[in-house]
């Protein structure tokens, strides 16, 4: 195989490859049962226009056939007259016609077997369209259904590789938030120990211990405070109490001896 040859083929493989791929089977099936049945069509048209042209033969053979008895009445009325000379023409015209109608016949003849042959093909012809739209049919059934289950097996293989980048989009997420809530953790474990000093403050522990001191030594002392406070006034003179007492009852009798 020469370069020239070896590229031609490799070109019609290619070619035949796309073809391929483009092809949809349905649509090959449909024009194929189209086509089908254009040479049903045709076959069907071939009959009907043998079938006619069988019926201008049997209508020409009835016109002779109406001739030929034509003639034998002409030439039994020339022998009732005499006339030998008619009767001889008259019965040649009849043999003539005769013999035309013998043509005929067998022309019809041969178009009725004809027609039976197309018949008979038009049948097999229309059986095996109707057998092969059944199997068509089938074809493109299964066919549908087979893209189907592909295009779901197709968007099963995706949602599963979506559904795995998801996946592990989820595990990131665990794993920051896991480190995020330990260091938080951290954090107050820290600020609560101390350890972290206030950026803006010279003050260390002992200072805050020493201030803490400070700051407890005051409370008690204004506690004791406030206890003497409220000793003292528990402990006021009785006869104080008493003589207050009985100035208010005074001023009351004397306001009622007013009212009388």
């Amino acid at each position: 195989m020469g370069i020239l040859s070896r590229a031609s083929y490799v070109i019609r493989s290619k070619l035949n490859s796309v073809l391929n791929r483009a092809e949809d089977p349905n649509e090959t099936l449909d024009y194929s049962y189209e086509q089908m049945r254009d040479r049903l069509q045709e076959v069907k048209q071939g009959i009907a226009d043998l079938t006619t042209q069988k019926k201008r033969l049997e209508i020409q053979k009835r016109r002779l056939e109406e001739n030929v008895e034509k003639h034998n009445e002409q030439a039994r009325e020339a022998v009732r007259q005499d006339r030998d000379d008619l009767a001889r023409q008259a019965l040649e015209k009849k043999k003539s016609k005769m013999n035309e109608i013998e043509g005929l016949e067998e022309q019809i003849a041969e178009l009725q077997e004809s027609q039976n042959r197309l018949v008979e093909r038009k049948n097999e012809l229309q059986s095996r369209i109707e057998e092969f739209r059944t199997k068509k049919e089938t074809m493109k059934a299964r066919h549908r259904a087979a893209e189907a289950e592909t295009k779901v097996a197709e968007a099963m293989t995706g949602a599963g590789d979506e559904m795995a980048d998801v996946g592990r989009a989820i595990e990131r997420a665990e794993e920051r938030t896991t480190d995020m809530e330990a260091r938080a953790e951290a954090m107050d474990e820290l600020q609560e120990s101390g350890a972290f000093e206030d950026a803006l403050s010279d003050e260390d522990s002992i200072d805050r211990e020493l201030a803490s001191g400070r700051t407890e030594s005051e409370v008690e002392s204004e506690l004791a405070t406030l206890k003497g406070e409220m000793g003292g006034e528990t402990e006021s003179d009785p006869e104080t109490e008493s003589e207050s007492t009985d100035d208010e009852v005074g001023a009351e009798l004397e306001e009622l001896r007013d009212d009388e």
